[in-house]
């Protein structure tokens, strides 16, 4: 199964009025259908943020590295996990994968960070079969357009 490479951008609105961006993978319906990604894996990372709520430059560039890192570890090898949305803004980046095993994605993770500093992130895992937060992603981009 290839992934798409297709992504979207828009805009959400934090509780307290900062802007967040919305990075969402667009064209996975094969995929999501597919009933092999039902366990859903979001990264938190909280970062040194700017006025705007966005990241100083220098912990920009780091986000930036470490997502291609794991996108690089996660996707292309053995399609382990997807990479669906991104959101920056309000002094958090929250990344969000489905991934066929929660447990593999874990050991995956730390050999990918470890060439990294320790670094400010939580993980949150669900069960999500159905791709709730997904299509809530989707429901943005939708009401955006």
């Amino acid at each position: 199964m290839k992934f798409s490479d297709n992504w979207f951008s828009t805009t959400a609105e934090a509780d307290n009025g900062n802007l967040i961006f919305v990075t969402g993978r667009d064209d996975l319906n094969e995929t999501r259908l597919s009933g092999k990604y039902n366990e859903r894996v979001e990264i938190y990372w909280h970062y040194t943020a700017a006025d705007n709520g966005m990241p100083i430059d220098q912990e920009g560039e780091l986000l930036e590295t470490v997502l291609d890192t794991l996108r690089q570890r996660m996707e292309p090898k053995d399609h382990l996990a997807v990479l669906t949305g991104i959101y920056t803004g309000n002094g958090e980046r929250t990344l969000v994968f489905y991934t066929r095993s929660a447990r593999a994605f874990g050991e995956r993770l730390n050999e990918a960070l470890a060439e990294f500093p320790t670094l400010p992130i939580e993980l949150y895992v669900e069960k999500d079969a159905e791709w709730n937060e997904y299509l809530e992603m989707y429901e943005i981009k939708d009401f955006a357009d």
